[in-house]
């Protein structure tokens, strides 16, 4: 794999972002049924994306390996392309947010173990739970928060 760079990405990849989204989601939160998918989808291009810090991985062809969202504090959205996933994509972009950008909870879903796993090795701690997401629906979140290694 080239060595990946941190890009700040722009508007014009958004649309990129948003397949590299869809795939990371589907190859991890296999509770989310197609119909959700499709309805986040737009949501994730034309509105979440804009609304973060955004941070990603990219290679030297331009591809991207992975992002990051981060908006007052709080890690909104952290993505791996499945082809990525196990190279070390997501622990950079979480070093990123801790250490440059002082971002110390998340939200993460509590139907998607592997990443619950991941943030609990990272040094996240559950400190509460909601039974839906931010948009209300059925898909419980744990909100965790960092208490280091």
């Amino acid at each position: 794999m080239d060595e990946l760079q941190l890009v700040k990405p722009v508007s014009t990849d958004f649309e990129a972002l948003t397949e590299l989204w869809e795939a990371s989601v589907r190859a991890t939160h296999d509770f989310l049924p197609e119909s959700d998918i499709q309805y986040f989808k737009p949501l994730v291009r034309d509105q979440f994306l804009a609304s973060v810090d955004l941070h990603a991985l990219q290679d030297a062809s331009g591809r991207f390996h992975g992002f990051l969202g981060v908006l007052d504090g709080k890690i909104e959205m952290l993505f791996v392309d499945p082809e990525s996933r196990g190279n070390g994509c997501g622990k950079r972009l979480l070093q990123i947010a801790l250490e440059q950008l002082q971002a110390y909870d998340l939200d993460v879903n509590e139907q998607n173990p592997q990443a619950v796993g991941f943030y609990q090795k990272m040094g996240f701690e559950v400190v509460g739970r909601s039974p839906v997401d931010g948009m209300g629906k059925p898909y419980p979140l744990l909100h965790m928060k960092y208490r280091g290694k």
